[in-house]
């Protein structure tokens, strides 16, 4: 006598309508976690968002009006020859605010930039920065604006090798 193989009728636990939707949990799980840690800010530590930026800079609503709040970075860099070395100073890094050209009268109108400064940061295509209130005392420096400077985090837009232009506004 030959034995028939024995069939079940129970039906398996995991079908694809049951797997779909455990896909589909598992994806939305991820997405809502990625959402919240990049929008959280619960500590002044976590300097991670445009927003927080703009709230930390002096003067934030004539920055943002105006230019461009920024993060400022301090150091000194140390180069000797002989031997060849390099030594940096700690970084120190503070709020500060990067104003449009063509929003230069303001300060003007404070008489923080004399019409010699605003002549030679426009000679050399530059514009403005400032660290500290705008009323007070700010410290005011014709900065350059360096497009090569890559966010490594992105993908390589240019593609292998390339090296984006600097933009001499």
């Amino acid at each position: 006598m030959k034995r028939r193989p024995q069939t079940t009728t129970e039906p398996s636990r995991f079908n694809y309508a049951t797997i779909a939707i455990l896909g589909g949990v598992f994806v939305l799980g991820i997405g809502i976690g990625i959402a919240f840690s990049s929008t959280a800010n619960f500590t002044p530590q976590n300097v991670a968002s445009r927003e927080f930026i703009d709230r930390s800079v002096p003067n934030p609503e004539l920055c943002v009006q105006f230019g461009a709040s920024a993060m400022v970075t301090n150091m000194r860099v140390f180069l000797t020859l002989n031997p060849f070395n390099v030594y940096v100073s700690q970084p120190n890094i503070k709020p500060g605010c990067v104003i449009r050209r063509n929003n230069w009268s303001i300060l003007e109108k404070r008489n923080l930039v004399n019409n010699e400064e605003v002549r030679n940061c426009k000679n050399r295509m530059n514009t403005f920065g400032y660290t500290g209130n705008i009323n007070d005392d700010p410290e005011i420096n014709c900065i350059y604006q360096n497009d090569s400077a890559q966010n490594l985090f992105l993908p390589d837009q240019l593609g292998p090798g390339g090296n984006a232009p600097e933009n001499n506004f």
